[in-house]
């Protein structure tokens, strides 16, 4: 009989064929995620809402988008749950087709003229199912990257997870700016917005596909032939591992404010028109809506780039070092942001964009390996998924409507100190921890 050691050694995944599927659902998972959120913007108003109050149709869409914020926690308990209790392959494909079904339904959904109140309510539904599928779908991306590395290179393949955002953002504007050049900005809001929902559904079988020619991870196989796993790893985590729950969570917050300004409130702004809020402070810059999307798809390039970038230095000088550094970066661009907006210009916005990208890919790289570093095997699944979507409450589910708040009351300086404020935040946290670049994920207690 083939000792477990050896039987193992067999089974270990292809640590580049792990990296690339988990970076493909996680792709997929963002893509779903981002689709839906541009449609809040241009389309769901009008198709989802009573027209008869532009305004109000607006904000209930846009408000339907805090929904999945709220859903990811308990997307990350349940499959968390599942994940350190049965696996994590057979999660990861759980949480992929929760996500795939709830998009591809969005794009059949009927509209409020065709069956009144009973829209906006499905579609609710659905974008809770998709809540829930993203809430599960990080952390096992994270932890089937990090837990196959090799030695001394977790970061860096950490971030292969992580480039799903970009990807996904690029992939769900180009899906966008491609509909409405070819069939025009009206066919897109009547109908042609279901195209990219629906045609999800080919990279959701495709993300299937690859999930289920993996292994289970090693790591885990050898916590449950030890006996290490946990019959209710959520309560063990909340029971044992409150400190590195809360030192997660506040580590990646100013990650999601700053994710949520730059593509979120940034759009707002640089799409509506020039004028000044009743406090005198300028409410927006009149840039076409084209315009925008094409520079958040040249801006998704960057943040990939960096994404790459921090892993590589992440692993060579350790997360911890690295963050700090990149967190007083973006304090001090909060700080400048009003040299970029308040009386911006498609140039000032544009490169705006850039560097926030940039530092968004240097802080949001290195996130997959520091997450489940603070998380012994037995419960990493749930705490680092935890970890990141308590952040998202906190930090991107209110982003958008603070800062557009904020800068009717205090200009666009008003915005910046709420995310220099969010970056003090990460660093008291960051401070808090020690090193996790050489944890050996195996042993972690």
């Amino acid at each position: 009989m083939n000792s477990p050691q050896h039987h193992q050694h067999h089974l270990r995944n292809n640590p580049y064929k792990v990296a690339v599927a988990s970076m493909i659902g996680t792709a997929i998972e963002f893509y779903d995620y981002y689709i839906y959120a541009a449609a809040a913007v241009l389309v769901f108003n009008s198709q989802f809402f009573d027209k008869s109050d532009p305004a109000v149709a607006t904000l209930l869409s846009l408000s339907t988008l805090a929904l999945a914020f709220f859903a990811r926690p308990v997307g990350s308990a349940l499959f968390g749950h599942f994940g350190d209790k049965i696996g994590r392959k057979k999660t990861l494909v759980a949480s992929l087709l929760t996500m795939g079904l709830s998009t591809v339904c969005i794009g059949l959904l009927p509209t409020y003229q065709e069956i009144g109140l009973l829209a906006p309510l499905l579609l609710c539904v659905c974008r809770i199912g998709q809540g829930i599928g993203l809430g599960g779908e990080w952390g096992g991306a994270a932890l089937v990257a990090t837990e196959n590395a090799p030695e001394g290179k977790r970061a860096w393949f950490g971030t292969f997870p992580q480039l799903g955002a970009p990807i996904g953002l690029l992939m769900a504007n180009g899906v966008f700016f491609l509909i409405s050049s070819i069939i025009g900005h009206d066919a897109l809001v009547e109908w042609g917005w279901r195209i990219p929902f629906v045609a999800s559904l080919v990279l959701v079988l495709v993300g299937l596909w690859m999930r289920m020619t993996m292994h289970e991870s090693h790591v885990y196989r050898e916590a449950e032939e030890q006996g290490k796993t946990k019959a209710a790893p959520v309560k063990e985590v909340f029971a044992g591992h409150r400190k590195p729950i809360l030192q997660g969570t506040f580590i990646m917050v100013s990650t999601y404010v700053l994710f949520y300004i730059m593509t979120a409130f940034a759009q707002v702004y640089s799409k509506s028109p020039a004028k000044l809020s009743e406090f005198g402070h300028p409410q927006g810059l009149g840039i076409p809506a084209n315009t925008f999307t094409g520079f958040l798809m040249i801006s998704a390039v960057v943040f990939g780039a960096f994404i790459s970038f921090s892993g590589i230095y992440a692993d060579k000088i350790g997360r911890r070092r690295f963050l700090i550094w990149v967190t007083f970066a973006m304090l001090a661009f909060g700080l400048l942001m009003p040299q970029f907006l308040t009386h911006g210009s498609p140039a000032s916005v544009l490169a705006f964009l850039i560097i926030g990208m940039a530092l968004m890919g240097m802080t949001f790289g290195p996130m997959a390996a520091l997450l489940p570093e603070l998380f012994p095997t037995e419960v990493r699944y749930s705490g680092a998924s935890l970890a990141y979507n308590f952040a998202a409450i906190i930090g991107a589910s209110i982003a958008t409507l603070v800062a557009i708040e904020l800068n009717a009351y205090y200009g666009i300086i008003g915005v910046g100190l709420y995310l220099a404020a969010n970056c003090v935040l990460t660093l008291l946290a960051l401070n808090s921890t020690h090193e996790t670049k050489d944890v050996d994920l195996v042993d972690t207690k």
